[in-house]
This record gives C-alpha cells, sequence and structure tokens, in this order.
C-alpha cells in the first residue's frame, strides 16, 4: 500500500497539471471503489477549476469553490497525467479532462481506492478521526514528543502499533516504522506506555527524518506522473532494517532478527534497540 511519501510524491506529481485547471469533462467508467463514487457530485465539478492540490494522511484533497474532491489510492491505486487521447487501459476507472489538454486517470486493479466528495463547510468522517501531520510545524499540527507521551500514558500497545495508528500520527506507515524505531534505538515491542518523554522526543525527530528523507527521494520520480504509470514505489533509500530480517545491522554487525507484530513484518536489532 503506497506510504504517505508515495501519496506525498503523487500529490507533487500532479499539482503541477491540476492547479487552476478547469475541468471539462469527467468519465467514470467504475464507480464501485471502496466506497462508491458520487457521480453526480462528480459531474458538477465539469466547469469548475482546482484551487489547491493538498494531502491529509494518505488521502489527495482537491479543492474547488464548492467543495472537496478527495482520493485515496488504496492497495494498487494510481493517479498518472496523459494526453486526452491515451486509450484507455483494463482498470483505468475515472478520468478528469482537464483544459490544458491533458487528462488526470485513475488506475486501480484492486478497487480498494476511493474517490469522495466532501461539500464545502463538512468534514468526512474518514478526515475527521485522522491525527497530527508529522511534516507539518508542530505549532500547526500539534504534534509534540509531550503529545505523543501523553496518549501514551497507561497503553500496553507495542510502540510500534501505537506510532501506526493514524488517530495517533498519520503517516507512519509499516516501512517508515521499522527505520524509525531503529534510527530511535527503541526496540518496536516495547509497551508505548514505558516509553520516557526523552525519547518520544527522539522517537518524533527520526519519524520527521526519515518521512522527509523518503518525500525528497521521491522528487526524481516526478517524471513518471506524465505519459508512464503514474507509480513511484517505494524509493530507493538504503532502508536499515525493513525486509533485512537475518542479515547483518548496518549499525554493530549483529543478525536482524523478524517477527510479526500486529500482523506486519517488523525487523529490529536486538544489540541498537532496547
Amino acid at each position: 500500500m503506497p506510504e504517505l511519501p508515495e501519496v506525498e510524491t503523487t500529490r507533487r506529481g500532479i499539482e503541477p497539471w491540476l492547479a487552476n485547471q478547469t475541468l471539462q469533462a469527467v468519465m467514470i467508467r467504475q464507480p464501485s471503489l471502496r466506497w462508491p463514487v458520487d457521480e453526480t457530485a462528480m459531474q458538477a465539478l465539469v466547469g469548475r477549476s482546482v484551487q489547491s492540490v493538498q494531502r491529509r494522511g494518505k488521502y489527495i484533497l482537491v479543492g474547488f469553490d464548492s467543495g472537496t474532491a478527495i482520493w485515496h489510492l488504496g492497495m494498487s491505486g494510481s493517479l498518472r497525467l496523459v494526453q486526452q487521447d491515451e486509450p484507455v487501459r483494463l482498470h483505468d476507472h475515472i478520468d478528469w479532462q482537464l483544459a490544458n489538454g491533458m487528462t488526470l486517470r485513475y488506475h486501480d486493479p484492486r478497487r480498494f481506492g476511493a474517490l469522495l466528495w466532501q461539500p464545502e463547510g463538512e468534514l468526512l468522517s474518514q478526515l475527521a478521526s485522522l491525527g497530527p501531520e508529522p511534516l507539518e510545524p508542530a505549532a500547526d499540527s500539534g504534534l509534540t514528543a509531550d503529545y505523543l507521551y501523553q496518549r501514551s500514558r497507561g497503553k500496553s500497545q507495542a510502540i510500534k502499533t501505537f506510532i501506526m495508528d493514524s488517530a495517533v500520527v498519520v503517516g507512519v506507515g509499516n516501512i517508515y516504522a521499522n527505520e524509525s524505531l531503529f534510527m530511535a534505538g527503541i526496540r518496536p515491542t516495547v509497551a508505548a506506555g514505558k516509553i520516557s518523554l526523552a525519547r518520544y522526543e527522539r522517537l518524533l525527530d527520526c519519524i520527521r527524518d526519515v518521512l522527509a528523507k523518503a518525500v525528497t527521494q521521491g522528487g526524481t520520480t516526478l517524471r513518471d506522473f506524465v505519459n508512464s504509470d503514474g507509480k513511484p514505489g517505494y524509493f530507493a533509500q538504503q532502508l536499515q532494517v525493513y525486509g533485512r530480517g537475518g542479515e547483518n545491522c548496518h549499525q554493530c554487525g549483529g543478525i536482524l532478527q523478524e517477527i510479526r507484530l500486529g500482523q506486519r513484518a517488523t525487523v529490529y536489532c536486538v544489540r541498537c534497540q532496547h
């Protein structure tokens, strides 16, 4: 599933082509996605201009004067920009034809993604439940080490699953949770409620660092959003632990352990993480 850096790269890739553009046509070939597409609301966007292209968690928010169209890529979805005469492929479910001659095309073989409509002045439940953003300044998001510390008090839940809870903080998917905990020297199985404020300060810095680096590295894939698959994939970064169970730790040389935690692959170093 695309994680926050992949979604942010998608947003950055499509924004220059969507910003201030008028929708000339909307074609919905398959409305049965994770949630049914509101075809009436989507057709009402024809003739309206895009005012903003933002991100909230793993959702891409395209703002209009009447509300916000919200894309979610699900397990296998992708957004790419194509010429308007490009042939439609299998699983190309939705097209937005733009005044600049390009088409924003949504492709999703498994149909776990979504296109939602949020009228002006309303807030969908999918967004209302989201925690603060790790890539926004703390003054804007409210995400601080003290916030994590207070939210974790009394919790026996493992720290890895705690930081992966989108109601606590958004965007810390499995890959980046593994990497952040390794950088912070925290074993993923430690109870969230037993971690000190000082260690949360270190962990939050690491989460921000890992995600920011992944987004920066994603910049080299922006060309993928025009006349290509539109799938940046996971970035070619040097992963310290994820996917390396049984291999040597880059830091101490010990053997990395792999377990299942919250049904997700979890890799850590017994020497470097406590």
